[in-house]
């Protein structure tokens, strides 16, 4: 059963007390916040999760793009942007929620309500880092890495990336530098604009009833796509709340047939979109946990969120039939010709085991290794690219910094979680669903 109680959204808990609250000397109470009758623990966790998501939205009027999705009461979004504490103070109280947390977690039984008190722990910690980051304070790409997103990478050096280089130049053999022979061959695989809107919707269909199939999506949910230009991103997912996502593609570059299955699936079914979706029906709708209205960036949210995004494009199109669909339906709608061997599917798989060196390129460039041209010059020989999307992909680490670890490492812990002991396909889909429907964090990847 769910009552409605007032909770200020800056009130801390009493170091003696934790089922009371001390309202704030200059805060007062905002809005009414939906929670259930709880112990005096989980009362106090409901009551940190409110500051928490106050503070999130200070620290967002600071940091434009901090905060990736908002979808709780207006109101509070108004008042956080009507009189945000200055960054000293919300670092302060960043940390003063840590503790607090620290205390109500010893005070908890319910594994689930464990795991939200961590969750939490995690996304102040990330929030302690970007504070001190705005003010200043650098740390190593892995120290970043880490105190953001929960996980602290290892990186081959570049050399290792050398004989899958080899392997991709006996697939495309000839005269100049490797990337540009590779961009040339991909080039003949470009959807045409006018066909863009075409192919990315029996693309999106796709991934969508595959999805659909194994993992229950709430009544009512729809998305909205907009080609865009100017974006340092190929494709980005607005979640909206109330189950509606806006999705946007960048045509900045000529896009190739490869990416309409891979945005559709990463940025919609079951990857963004279905992730949010999720999170809304099942946390924050059936538990009232107002934590997970809000979503910053730099946090180990996001690590699980393009780790479950990447992941789910092999998760919906297992094997052969990626590329089955992309040679029977999609290559038609976009009036590509259909080639007659499967030369284009194993260059597509030899490149992505060379993304790996877009990691190592990105934390030498940020720890001051190399310069921002030898980065440039690095990304187009590793990820055999243009000069155009080598630029693209460095703007990205500029803007973005050790986030780009998300990817291929969130990828790859996923798919450790999701396909370890070798389950079946709807089990699998099963450990999809509890990813995306409860408050994970890198670690519970590891957990056995």
């Amino acid at each position: 059963m769910r009552k409605f109680i007032a909770l200020s959204l800056v009130a801390l808990l009493s170091g003696c007390a934790a089922n009371e609250t001390r309202p704030s000397a200059t805060k007062p109470d905002l809005a009414s916040l939906d929670v259930r009758r709880t112990p005096a623990s989980t009362k106090a966790l409901d009551e940190i999760a409110s500051a928490y998501l106050r503070l999130s939205l200070e620290i967002g009027t600071h940091e434009p793009g901090y905060i990736d999705a908002y979808y709780g009461p207006p109101e509070l979004q108004k008042a956080a942007e009507a009189a945000p504490r200055d960054k000293p103070t919300l670092l302060a109280a960043t940390r003063d929620l840590m503790a607090e947390v620290d205390v109500a977690a010893r005070r908890l039984s319910d594994p689930l309500a464990k795991r939200r008190a961590h969750f939490l722990r995690a996304q102040l910690r990330a929030a302690e880092t970007r504070l001190q980051m705005m003010q200043g304070t650098r740390f190593t790409f892995a120290e970043e890495a880490e105190r953001l997103f929960g996980v602290r990478p290892r990186l081959k050096p570049l050399a290792s990336y050398d004989a899958e280089l080899a392997k991709i130049e006996a697939l495309v053999p000839g005269e100049g530098a490797l990337a540009d022979r590779v961009e040339a061959y991909l080039d003949a695989f470009t959807i045409p604009k006018e066909r863009l809107q075409k192919t990315f919707d029996a693309a999106i269909a796709r991934c969508r009833g595959r999805s659909m199939a194994h993992i229950p999506m709430p009544e009512g949910e729809s998305f909205r796509l907009e080609f865009v230009t100017g974006k340092s991103w190929s494709g980005y997912n607005y979640y909206q709340g109330g189950y509606h996502s806006l999705i946007q593609v960048n045509t900045d570059l000529p896009i190739r047939l490869s990416r309409a299955l891979d945005l559709g699936c990463h940025e919609g079914y079951p990857g963004h979109h279905l992730l949010n979706m999720k999170l809304e029906e099942k946390l924050v709708k059936e538990r009232g946990w107002a934590e997970f209205s809000v979503y910053p960036l730099y946090s180990p949210q996001s690590l699980i969120a393009e780790g479950s995004a990447n992941y789910g494009i092999d998760l919906a199109f297992p094997e052969s039939s990626k590329a089955d669909t992309e040679r029977d339906v999609l290559m038609p709608i976009a009036e590509i010709a259909v080639p007659s061997d499967d030369r284009y599917w194993q260059l597509l798989a030899a490149i992505k085991r060379a993304s790996g060196a877009r990691l190592t390129i990105a934390q030498q460039y940020l720890d001051g290794v190399i310069d921002r041209p030898t980065a440039v010059a690095l990304t187009q020989k590793y990820l055999l690219v243009s000069p155009k999307r080598a630029e693209q992909s460095v703007s990205f680490t500029d803007q973005y910094r050790s986030y780009v670890i998300n990817y291929g490492l969130g990828e790859t812990m996923v798919r450790a979680y999701v396909e370890r002991g070798r389950p079946s396909r709807d089990e699998m889909w099963r450990r999809m669903a509890k990813i995306v429907s409860e408050p994970t964090l890198p670690s519970d990847l590891l957990a056995r």
